[in-house]
């Protein structure tokens, strides 16, 4: 009965934290779940339990491969077949075979690598994208300080993300040693609060094993000066940000919570006052959208528990505008 029970919930607790679709399943292993912690479930239930989550399990899987396949069609190289593995390491290759939006007079983002790899166990679609210099076609050149400046930004957040993406690959590899299991890896990425000012590329790493866990990384790059911008380059030199911009995401999880009773965020927790959202620190994660609002980041299980996901929050103007920098002084 114990090794039941633990198949229940680890198999039920997988299923809920997916993120990629197929969320009607969750409504479902929820009933099945409180009628066999209720002491109510016969055996052919259970046996109708474990076909539910088998069942549930392989759509899941099926859906994850589809999202990917629609997100990454335009790319030329999107058509891999089954069973193969295809791992592009040439950076020529991968320019010319996908050019995502170009995001100002200074830089565009292309693919790196393109690694695709499925079988009836294993899955994985790893897409990794690389900063590059856009050379103006005529008029003015950039500032050649901005430029070099850009250069060696670009060439660290690059290594940053090879050095991700080349882990988890090794990962997924050394996985498909073994006969027992299941694995499933995105790497995707993705531009978000691109202006004129600044943009930011957003790597996004999910890994699936057991259970599902996603978490994001965050570039934000300023086009005025090349630099890669920190948290508390934002702000006024001295002024204390984490403070204000904390004070605010406590305010919004506590109004969350109470709006909308699925949603939990570790505040005011006083049975596990250790799990307790306190502050954010100068390496949160965060970007600027495109109202130049800041938006904080945080991961799976960083504020919240697993099932909630990745969370973020947009701290409203106001809470910081006196102590914010001009965009183009950043």
């Amino acid at each position: 009965m114990y090794e039941l029970e633990e198949y229940v919930t680890a198999n039920i607790t997988k299923l809920e934290k997916e993120k990629l679709g197929m969320k009607k399943y969750s409504g479902e292993l929820q009933e099945l779940k409180t009628e066999y912690f209720d002491n109510h479930m016969s055996g052919g239930q259970i046996e109708k339990m474990k076909k539910q989550m088998e069942r549930g399990r392989r759509d899941l899987r099926r859906m994850r491969r589809k999202n990917a396949v629609i997100r990454w069609s335009s790319a030329a190289a999107a058509c891999v077949a089954l069973f193969i593995l295809l791992p592009n390491t040439s950076a020529g290759a991968a320019h010319a075979m996908s050019r995502i939006p170009i995001l100002g007079r200074l830089v565009e983002v292309v693919t790196y690598r393109d690694y695709s790899y499925e079988d009836d166990r294993h899955s994985a679609q790893i897409r990794v994208p690389e900063i590059v210099l856009k050379l103006p076609e005529g008029g003015e050149n950039p500032d050649s300080e901005v430029r070099d400046t850009m250069k060696k930004t670009a060439e660290e957040i690059n290594a940053q993300m090879k050095e991700i993406s080349d882990q988890l690959i090794a990962e997924f590899e050394e996985g498909l040693q073994y006969e027992e299991g299941y694995q499933d890896m995105i790497v995707d990425s993705e531009i978000i609060g691109s202006t004129e000012d600044y943009f930011t590329l957003k790597l996004i790493c999910y890994q699936g094993a057991g259970s599902g866990a996603e978490w994001d990384y965050y570039y934000t790059v300023s086009l005025n000066t090349g630099k890669r911008l920190s948290l508390s380059d934002l702000f006024e030199e001295g002024a204390d940000f984490i403070t204000p911009v904390s004070e605010n995401i406590k305010d919004q999880m506590r109004a969350q919570m109470a709006e909308d009773e699925s949603k939990i965020y570790w505040v005011d927790n006083t049975d596990i006052p250790e799990w307790n959202f306190e502050s954010i620190t100068e390496e949160t994660s965060f970007y600027l959208n495109g109202e130049g609002n800041l938006v904080i980041c945080f991961n799976e299980g960083d504020v919240a528990p697993m099932y909630m996901g990745c969370v973020e929050f947009v701290i409203p103007k106001e809470a910081v505008e006196s102590i914010m920098r001009q965009t183009d002084n950043m």
